[in-house]
């Protein structure tokens, strides 16, 4: 967001977001932060499941060339024995790989199992990996529906293990700071949030080209994307969702097109879909997906237009929280645009911020935050991002997964299982308000006993 230099009563000021100075206001009474590890003094053995994108870069490569003398992989996982190969060397370990994951536990025996599978079976992996007697790492979404969640928490429960949920989003220093505003009362007590997301026709539209556009596999995007936004609501009102309404509807993509192929290598209408996306440009995508089809039939460069996509496109989501604060969420996937806008409202002012994707003309280092008591003049805080993806997010979870498990974790950014619930149960629950026409409520979905205040949960 640019600066507003026609308003001349407002003030800038940078605002310190590594400083604890402020944080006692609001540490008191946090749990104890998650870990999975414990000794420091041992490498941590690591078995992956899953090679896409995701786990063969964020959780793979980057992993093994910032921590290498913190971690070790002693088993790689999936089904598609190509694409298995092919992320043993580009991870560059010299751990066996294996398509049967039970085989994988019983001869590795990692420490802890990190899971980036499809969304959909999330829950074999984390179950079967918690029964065994790892701890476990999973990719957002936990999973897809409120039976897989169960389970999920049946099984941590009987295990004694646990389960962290990379909801990388917590730690841009960005969302970070607004956590911290919120907490010392700089609106007075929150009411209401305004919460917009936009999806550009880059972005949202390659997750119609992948298995995401199908609900058996990703739980339509208010479970596989909006997971993010429900739990940094979650994090940020600090209160567990009570009931959610939903609409949502499947109006551009999908059936919409006005053409459609298979997927886009082989169709007759490139030169005039807007679509088109030329995968073998990639050289990463064409070794991972391309060289490795013939495995498993998956096609990365999947059309946006075939008939059986089956998710929305666009959705409007109400929230009511126990403590009584209401959300209004939205979800759009072909904006000529990526970004958000958030606005909380509070009894003594409203702070918002209008995140935007950076033009390449444009500065890409700093976000903004506006904060306007009321009877008073607006504050620019200016926020430097944090470096690597997500805003500074990925690399601050990762040091605090591997790089140094036990750190102090004030701000509550570690999320296990409950976090992991709470975020899909949203998400969930729109859904099947979207089928139903009914407001549901989350209590129904789980066995989780919600809390109006969720500090310490």
């Amino acid at each position: 967001m640019k600066a507003d230099n026609h308003n001349p009563s407002r003030r800038n000021f940078i605002a310190k977001t590594g400083s604890l100075a402020m944080g006692s206001i609001f540490l008191n009474g946090i749990a104890e932060a998650l870990t999975i590890w414990d000794k420091p003094d041992q490498k941590m053995k690591l078995a992956l499941v899953g090679t896409g994108v995701r786990g063969v870069n964020m959780f793979g490569k980057d992993v093994t060339s910032v921590y290498p003398d913190k971690i070790t992989f002693v088993g790689l996982c999936d089904k598609n024995i190509g694409r298995l190969n092919f992320a043993k060397e580009y991870i560059g370990v010299n751990c066996p790989v294996f398509t049967d994951f039970d085989k994988m536990l019983k001869e590795t025996k990692p420490d802890v199992v990190i899971v980036t599978t499809m969304d959909s079976t999330h829950h074999e992996f984390i179950i079967k990996a918690l029964e065994f007697g790892a701890n476990v790492i999973t990719e957002k979404p936990m999973t897809t529906d409120e039976f897989k969640c169960q389970a999920i928490l049946d099984a941590e429960r009987k295990s004694g293990k646990s389960v962290i949920v990379t909801f990388n989003y917590r730690y841009s220093p960005h969302r970070q700071k607004m956590f911290e505003m919120l907490r010392n009362g700089e609106i007075g007590e929150l009411t209401s949030v305004d919460f917009h997301w936009y999806l550009n026709t880059s972005h949202g539209a390659d997750y119609f080209r992948r298995w995401h556009g199908f609900k058996d596999k990703g739980g339509t995007l208010l479970v596989h994307k909006s997971t993010h936004h429900f739990d940094l609501l979650n994090w940020w009102i600090d209160s567990d969702p009570e009931e959610v309404f939903a609409y949502g509807k499947l109006e551009f993509y999908g059936k919409n097109g006005p053409f459609r192929s298979t997927n886009c290598r082989p169709c007759t209408h490139k030169n005039n879909c807007d679509f088109y996306w030329d995968i073998t440009k990639s050289k990463h995508m064409v070794d991972l997906y391309v060289n490795n089809e013939h495995h498993d039939g998956y096609l990365r460069d999947g059309c946006v237009f075939r008939e059986e996509i089956d998710i929305y496109d666009k959705m409007a989501v109400q929230i009511r929280y126990m403590n009584g604060v209401q959300v209004s969420y939205s979800l759009t996937t072909y904006s000529p645009y990526e970004g958000y806008r958030i606005a909380f409202n509070g009894t003594k002012g409203r702070m918002e911020a209008w995140i935007k994707e950076s033009q390449p003309w444009e500065e890409a280092n700093q976000d903004e935050i506006r904060l306007t008591k009321n009877f008073a003049e607006t504050q620019i805080i200016i926020i430097p991002q944090g470096g690597g993806g997500h805003g500074g997010g990925d690399t601050r979870l990762k040091d605090k997964l591997f790089k140094d498990p036990t750190l102090a974790d004030p701000y509550r950014q570690s999320a296990g299982t409950r976090d992991g619930a709470m975020s899909i149960l949203v998400g969930i629950a729109a859904r099947n308000s979207i089928e139903t026409g009914k407001p549901i409520k989350i209590q129904e979905l789980t066995d989780i006993e919600l809390k109006e205040s969720g500090r310490g949960a």
